[in-house]
């Protein structure tokens, strides 16, 4: 088995929209991803997931200059991100369909992880 990595974009505005929800539709959303997690989970497959806080820092220049990050003039922002093991790169994009983030007009990146050993 191979691993890859999930990256979940979604649109800024939704990013921020998710944060204005009532606590029944945050709850609602959060139950939509703990099920598809658990999906994937119960086939032996989840390595790891997070979601990614929508502020930090950026660091360019050899971490010389920091400025604060993502930027809301962006269009979009890596909400988080899931670790999986599968046969193949096609098998990863399988898994992925169920990904809740085409809900609201997100993307999901599959990328291979690179064994160095």
């Amino acid at each position: 088995m191979d691993k890859f990595m999930l990256v979940f974009h979604s649109p800024y505005s939704q990013e921020t929209a998710f944060m204005e929800m009532s606590p029944e539709a945050m709850q609602a959303e959060i139950q939509k991803w703990n099920t598809w997690i658990g999906g994937i989970a119960a086939q032996g497959k989840l390595i790891g997931t997070d979601a990614l806080a929508p502020v930090g820092k950026t660091m360019t220049k050899g971490g010389q200059v920091i400025t604060d990050g993502p930027f809301t003039e962006g269009k979009e922002i890596v909400g988080g991100y899931m670790l999986l093991t599968a046969a193949s790169l096609d098998e990863a994009v399988e898994l992925a369909k169920g990904c809740p983030m085409f809900d609201s007009d997100g993307t999901v990146e599959v990328r291979p992880i690179i064994n160095f050993e």
